[in-house]
């Protein structure tokens, strides 16, 4: 019997682990051994959105947030959407993460979760919690802040993303959100040749933090990009 694409997503982020060297100051965060109930209310969510076999049009992130994936295991998600919206709640944490409020505003003008989840895949090149120690204690990092930590992690972030591909991914577009994201997966991209074309979104954090007033347009350009070439469900 074949998998489900969730038992496959589940499977995934069960066997994840970085075991790799990491720059002095750096640490990697693994939400899923870190809290039990993050596993748990990870599978609720892949069981409910994802429990077929349909192909998905795929969204790129950069990292897990602390306050976001880092804590649901859900990309894009805290604790407020995952259970206002999805149904699911997190008793151990409460968790606010500005990203996940445009991206839960865009659900909603996309058509509601149930039509995005079915449509769309949501994952990072690396698929874990990255932390830079500061004087101030440790702050999330991007993948990309440090030469050092982008070389390090290359080799894994190219392997994360065939594995997210192999779950059923149209490759033929793919949708990064970052224009910086964008020129790192871009060099993967040459280094791997995993997508065809590439369209860039604005970061839902640079879009709540900078172009508030500007909101709608954005969700419209997500959707308008998202929708415009249907998939061939298989």
């Amino acid at each position: 019997m074949n998998k489900t694409f969730a038992d496959q997503v589940i499977t995934f982020n069960e066997n994840l682990s970085y075991s790799g060297d990491l720059p002095d100051g750096f640490e990697v965060l693994n939400p899923y051994l870190d809290n039990p109930e993050t596993l748990e209310v990870m599978q609720k969510f892949y069981h409910k959105y994802y429990n077929d076999s349909n192909k998905r049009k795929f969204i790129i992130g950069i990292n897990p947030s602390r306050h976001g994936a880092g804590v649901t295991g859900v990309p894009f998600t805290d604790t407020k959407r995952l259970e206002s919206v999805c149904g699911i709640k997190m008793k151990s944490a409460h968790t606010h993460e500005v990203s996940s409020v445009f991206m839960y505003d865009m659900i909603e003008d996309y058509g509601g979760a149930d039509l995005f989840y079915k449509d769309i895949y949501i994952n990072s090149p690396f698929p874990l919690a990255t932390v830079r120690k500061t004087k101030n204690g440790w702050l999330n990092a991007n993948y990309y802040d440090d030469k050092e930590l982008f070389a390090a992690v290359k080799d894994f972030m190219i392997d994360s993303l065939k594995k997210h591909i192999s779950l059923n991914l149209d490759t033929s577009e793919v949708f990064i959100l970052g224009k910086k994201n964008a020129e790192f997966i871009s060099k993967l991209n040459k280094e791997a040749k995993l997508f065809d074309t590439m369209t860039v979104l604005e970061h839902p954090r640079y879009i709540q933090q900078y172009k508030s007033k500007e909101k709608q347009l954005y969700i419209d350009k997500y959707i308008v990009a998202l929708k415009t070439k249907p998939l061939n469900i298989s």
